[in-house]
């Protein structure tokens, strides 16, 4: 605690951050605010759309050409016909996507969607899905990611944050303070900045995406509450290879019984999408 009260502060520097901090939000705003298909939420995101579709695309090209794709035609022919109805209900969100949907030979239990539409499904997660019902609770959360243009944001973020430490490092230079000093300064608000912004974002952002997802697996046709299930399978298979010993702060996710516990409470709007398969 220094002398004017304020952990961590710089005489002086606490009305320069102020105003650094709020006019980087107003140019942020003014110059790219969009609203979340679904749940409302406003962002800030520097990139346009796209530029995010082309690094998608581009990552997901050279990808296909490092990883080897699955040879199994039961497993990709149910990729692709639960992908069809998920992409089918998101299109309108994401009109411009190139929708492709990849299963690669890996034991890793795991699946993304990049920026533009590109989806890769990691072989290893299909025994938790275990059915299509259970696939489209993954592919719809990982294409409302992209939907939402989660990516981007984060981008957009990580920015910010290296903005603002550069900033930090620059005024605590000017105002004399010593090199030891200003390492502790920086590793202070790196640490800072990734336990108290990036990590948050990033389990909203994860939270987010599970609401959506929901939606959109519902309105394809896919009973919502199949979700509970998955999630609850995915938490014992995390149990079971180590994953859930970090403590809750240091996740980009939620704590399984945390989401599962959210998803239960976004049922009833998931539910009331419900469209049969025609």
């Amino acid at each position: 605690m220094d002398e004017a009260g304020e952990p961590g502060t710089l005489p002086g520097m606490k009305p320069f951050l102020k105003w650094v901090l709020a006019a980087a939000a107003v140019a942020s705003v003014v110059v790219a605010c969009s609203t979340v298909p679904i749940t409302g939420r406003q962002q800030v995101n520097v990139f346009s759309q796209g530029e995010e579709a082309q690094l998608g695309l581009s990552s997901f090209s050279q990808m296909k050409k490092d990883q080897k794709t699955s040879t199994d035609a039961a497993a990709t022919a149910m990729l692709l016909r639960v992908g069809k109805r998920i992409a089918a209900v998101a299109g309108p969100d994401m009109p411009n996507a190139q929708w492709e949907f990849v299963l690669f030979d890996s034991k890793e239990a795991n699946a993304f969607c990049l920026p533009g539409g590109k989806v890769g499904v990691y072989a290893g997660i299909l025994p938790i899905t275990r059915d299509e019902a259970g696939l489209a609770v993954v592919l719809g959360h990982e294409i409302a990611h992209a939907v939402a243009r989660h990516g981007g944001e984060r981008m957009t973020k990580a920015m910010g944050l290296q903005l603002g430490g550069q900033l930090l490092g620059t005024y605590a230079t000017a105002k004399g303070v010593s090199a030891q000093n200003i390492l502790l300064l920086n590793t202070a608000y790196g640490i800072g900045s990734q336990v108290g912004v990036s990590l948050p974002h990033d389990r909203a952002q994860e939270s987010e995406a599970d609401r959506i997802g929901l939606t959109y697996m519902a309105r394809a046709g896919y009973q919502p509450d199949a979700a509970v299930d998955f999630w609850k399978r995915f938490a014992d298979f995390s149990r079971s290879s180590g994953g859930a010993g970090t403590p809750w702060f240091l996740r980009t996710h939620p704590l399984d019984e945390v989401r599962i516990k959210q998803i239960q409470a976004w049922l009833p709007e998931a539910r009331a999408q419900f469209k049969p398969a025609q």
